[in-house]
């Protein structure tokens, strides 16, 4: 209240705005940029242009990571990656490669395999041509996984389920439940056997299992009844009537759109397939999003305060997109700098424009907003 006895509006209070500039970004923009990072992955096999798509990933999620318990699973697919590269190499070393090789590291013994088995030995010589191309291979893999783990991190889950089509939302509602019950289940574990340890009770074992998994089931049965009774009574599930013939089109889109996607994929990641690629993803991409659009009109549902696609998703969008563009031309036009050779084995050389290109995946990190601080936890005084 003011001298005048009127009352005065606090300083802080925010304006329309400052929310509209503060306001997080969609989460499909997240995923479509660290999708075409991950698509640029597949472009190449050059160790150098894939440790700079890591780094990018990594520096825009360092930076753009929002302080909550979702975004903890990069580091999950940063380990997922690593065990990738090991299990790559460990299958070279142990079943050998069709890389013919002269640099001979080390002789396993082989195993003498019957003649229906011609083309696979077990032992044998371990080249370093061979552990290179599985290098190179897996780390193809490992980045994609990384560029996925990435847009786990950097989207909301419950905010992407906002944003799906109607026609996907009760399968959306699904996953988001499911990835929601898994920490509370982690959780349940952990306090059930930390109770048992100060009774004084094994917690170890099959028979500790037993006793510990019991419990654990029937909490989450509880939740699921819980779950279930809340959302029929919100009238999940429910859908609008809509007439047979609109149900066969949207079946038909829906089925013809995901198999030219798969073709127009594979065409893509062949080169006998590259002429008929890009069209026929985009067929099916245009006959996918016409299926959804129709099956959307059989759910019912209203949206609280949707996302809005704003400047700042269409620019991170943009960069991942001109990410993947620019490594298709690369390698198409000089494909020897983004496939390096290993027969013979030479060391690989970062081609300079295809490593710009990449960095242009770093505009998320100055486009997109800054997410808001990490919560201070009081701390008590003594008394």
């Amino acid at each position: 209240m003011g001298a005048g006895g009127t009352l005065s509006a606090p300083a802080s209070a925010p304006t329309p705005a400052r929310h509209q500039r503060t306001a997080p970004l969609h989460p499909g923009a997240w995923w479509l940029w660290a999708l075409a990072l991950g698509t640029a992955a597949t472009r190449t096999t050059n160790p150098l242009l894939l440790a700079l798509l890591v780094t990018v990933s990594a520096y825009v999620v360092i930076t753009r990571r929002p302080h909550a318990p979702w975004s903890r699973s990069y580091g999950a697919f940063v380990k997922l990656a690593l065990a990738v590269l090991l299990i790559r190499l460990l299958f070279t070393t142990l079943l050998g490669s069709p890389i013919p090789g002269t640099h001979t590291l080390v002789t396993l013994p082989e195993v003498p395999l019957p003649d229906w088995a011609q083309g696979v030995r077990l032992g044998g010589r371990v080249t370093a041509e061979g552990l290179t191309f599985a290098l190179y291979d897996a780390m193809k893999l490992a980045t994609l996984l990384i560029c996925v783990g990435a847009a786990n991190a950097l989207a909301n889950p419950s905010r992407l389920l906002k944003s799906l089509p109607g026609a996907l939302y009760e399968m959306g509602v699904a996953v988001v439940v499911a990835l929601t019950f898994a920490p509370n289940l982690i959780a349940d574990v952990q306090r059930l056997r930390a109770a048992r340890r100060l009774r004084g009770r094994h917690d170890k074992g099959v028979r500790g299992l037993l006793q510990v998994g019991l419990p654990v089931l029937e909490g989450a049965l509880e939740r699921s009844v819980a779950l279930a009774a809340a959302m029929d009574a919100r009238g999940y599930g429910r859908t609008a009537q809509v007439p047979a013939p609109v149900r066969r089109t949207t079946a038909a889109l829906t089925l013809g759109g995901l198999l030219g996607i798969c073709a127009g994929t594979y065409g893509l990641l062949t080169a006998a397939g590259g002429t008929y690629g890009i069209p026929v993803l985009l067929a099916g991409v245009a006959a996918a999003f016409g299926g959804l659009w129709l099956g959307g009109r059989r759910t019912v549902r209203t949206r609280y305060r949707p996302d809005r696609w704003d400047a700042r998703a269409w620019l991170v969008t943009a960069s991942g997109v001109a990410v993947a563009a620019l490594l298709f031309l690369a390698a198409a036009r000089d494909p020897a700098a983004l496939h390096p050779g290993v027969v013979p084995l030479t060391a690989p050389t970062l081609p300079l424009w295809p490593a710009a290109a990449v960095l242009l995946g770093l505009l998320p990190a100055f486009v997109a907003p800054a997410p808001d601080p990490a919560p201070k936890t009081a701390v008590k005084e003594p008394s």
